[in-house]
């Protein structure tokens, strides 16, 4: 992976996280570089989850590729944030 690949990996990862974080209705008790490392996390997993269904490469804009990795993003954020609320 190139520099410029890495780069819009993270920032992807940023929209990522932040739109999976706004999915999750109520307050989320994890900062936002947690926030960020799941939405790069779930952009990695999602780009692959889209390419074995086939819909990763299509006309315009990537739509199923997008909610796969919102919807992984949205399942870490929670997952995260239970975590954080069982150790309190």
């Amino acid at each position: 992976m190139e520099i410029s690949g890495l780069i819009s990996a993270i920032l992807i990862g940023i929209v990522i996280g932040v739109l999976g974080r706004l999915v999750i209705p109520g307050r989320q008790r994890i900062g936002i570089l947690w926030t960020i490392v799941v939405g790069i996390v779930a952009a990695l997993i999602g780009t692959a989850v889209a390419a074995g269904l086939g819909v990763a490469n299509t006309d315009g804009l990537d739509w199923g590729e997008w909610l796969i990795q919102i919807a992984l993003a949205g399942l870490g954020v929670y997952a995260l944030d239970r975590v954080k609320v069982r150790r309190r």
